[in-house]
């Protein structure tokens, strides 16, 4: 997991735990003065779910992990629940282990199968002898939403594709594909539907010959054009103009350089050679897979920066730029 998106994980933990903590403490002291009265604790659960509007379900364990309440639940109480051994349960590793206080990370629920949470508080007597545990599940698309949306971070990402493509490598030859006997045409309209009508994400699958296009004005929906529409400049016409986006990462003049290179590396070997390319003009990215399978995300300017010698392991090879 990058550090990005990794931060923005923590940083909604951590909101949730300032949120959790003073309510669960509340709980706890109660049900530590009301131990071990089944009766009396099940109702303080039951009003523990008015301060914790988003908690799904409210739980009493010893300090084996067993449950001695039933499930405190928006319906009532859960009997079935009633005995039940949680000590085998991940999110119950830290609280065993000692913790004082732990916030699980998010797991596929057991009954429901949905991402959830547990809160684990635990609770001592007055001389400190281990009472049990306050347990507090929460499923996932019920907290409120305080999340913001993690950035990408712009780096190179090379992932390993298929080891059988990978281990017959050597044993075939790039087949000519409508789309290189007319990637010309095909890689001039495309750079004419970037710069000038309005299409933001494309990805070209040069041995499919078909390209995927996201739009400015319908980004929720890709479309997808065959040799036939991408060698036919009337293809503009079903896309209506755009100025270039001026918050776009790649400049307006690099998409047909980027496009160039697409195609020098479709050519460069017969049998190393670019299957499919993909550039987004927002995030800056360039996608790459080759016929190794392998794949390569990475800045536009990096990208640039390389020669067809880099991408066959020779140091002499021309720039593919």
């Amino acid at each position: 997991m990058n550090d990005t998106l990794q931060e923005s994980i923590d940083r909604q933990r951590r909101i949730l735990q300032d949120w959790l903590s003073a309510p669960l403490a509340r709980i706890t002291e109660d049900c530590r003065q009301r131990w071990p009265d089944r009766s009396s604790l099940e109702a303080r659960l039951m009003e523990g779910l008015t301060e914790l509007p988003y908690c799904k379900y409210l739980y009493l364990l010893d300090e084996r992990a067993h449950q001695l309440t039933a499930n405190a639940s928006r319906n009532g109480l859960l009997e079935e629940h009633y005995g039940r051994d949680r000590s085998d349960r991940p999110y119950l590793a830290m609280a065993l282990g000692g913790a004082p206080f732990s916030l699980s990370d998010a797991y596929i629920s057991r009954n429901a199968r949905r991402p959830s949470l547990t809160a684990v508080q635990a609770i001592h007597a007055d001389d400190n002898r281990l009472l049990g545990y306050l347990g507090a599940d929460f499923d996932l698309r019920e907290l409120p939403a305080t999340q913001a949306l993690s950035t990408q971070p712009g780096q190179w990402i090379q992932l390993k594709g298929d080891p059988a493509i990978r281990s017959g490598l050597f044993h075939q030859a790039r087949a000519t594909s409508p789309m290189d006997e007319r990637i010309d045409v095909v890689l001039d309209l495309l750079a004419e539907l970037i710069t000038v009508n309005g299409i933001f994400h494309a990805k070209l699958h040069f041995s499919s010959s078909r390209a995927t296009l996201w739009s400015v004005d319908d980004p929720y929906r890709f479309r997808i054009h065959g040799i036939e529409e991408l060698g036919n400049p009337d293809l503009c016409l079903a896309y209506p103009r755009r100025d270039y986006p001026v918050d776009a990462e790649i400049p307006q003049e690099a998409v047909k350089r980027i496009l160039r290179c697409f195609r020098d590396l479709r050519f460069m070997d017969e049998t190393i050679y670019l299957r499919s390319g993909m550039l987004n003009i927002f995030n800056g990215l360039i996608g790459l897979t080759f016929s190794c399978d392998g794949s390569h995300y990475m800045p536009w300017d990096e990208f640039l920066d390389k020669n067809l010698g880099f991408w066959l392991g020779t140091s002499d090879q021309e720039a593919t730029r």
